[in-house]
């Protein structure tokens, strides 16, 4: 399981020693991403280093998990009422209807949201700082951190395990 560690630069030659570091301690240049202000994104950071930033995904997971809940209660409700009719396999199809509309509705509603980091670094992120978000076990973070320190960027205080590893 990937953990996912932020620092903060403030400005693009030092979040790039800070990518270099990381990549010269062995983080894959895949796992090292770049948030910043929307002018600095739009004008300096490649698309491919940009984090995504909504909360989609993680939003879509947990809704298709509660729908699909949902969906079983709904079920086996039904099944215990003789008079609707209703059999396992109408129960089954409960959960998976209601995984569905979970998860529907809940990527609608997550992809109106920013992402984790971009809210609990909000005004790093408005000042002008660029965070560079890296991903990896915990023992490659751990061997990386001092390096990705020495090259100039700050840790903030953020660990959470990756989303989609």
């Amino acid at each position: 399981m990937k953990l996912r560690h932020v620092f903060s630069t403030p400005d693009l030659p030092s979040a790039e020693a800070a990518m270099d570091a990381a990549r010269a301690a062995g983080i894959p240049d895949d796992d090292i991403l770049l948030v910043a202000r929307s002018d600095i994104e739009v004008d300096s950071i490649p698309n491919e280093r940009k984090e995504a930033d909504t909360d989609l995904m993680p939003a879509a997971v947990r809704g298709a998990g509660y729908g699909a809940g949902a969906g079983l209660v709904a079920g086996l409700v039904a099944v215990a009422i003789p008079p609707l009719g209703v059999t396992i396999a109408g129960a089954a199809a409960a959960t998976v209807a209601g995984a569905v509309v979970g998860c529907w509705a809940s990527a609608l509603v997550g992809s109106s949201l920013p992402d984790p980091i971009r809210r609990k670094f909000h005004d790093e992120i408005e000042a002008g700082n660029i965070l560079v978000v890296v991903d990896g076990d915990k023992e490659l973070l751990t061997a990386a951190e001092p390096r990705i320190v020495s090259a100039g960027a700050a840790p903030l205080p953020f660990e959470a395990t990756k989303a989609m590893s």
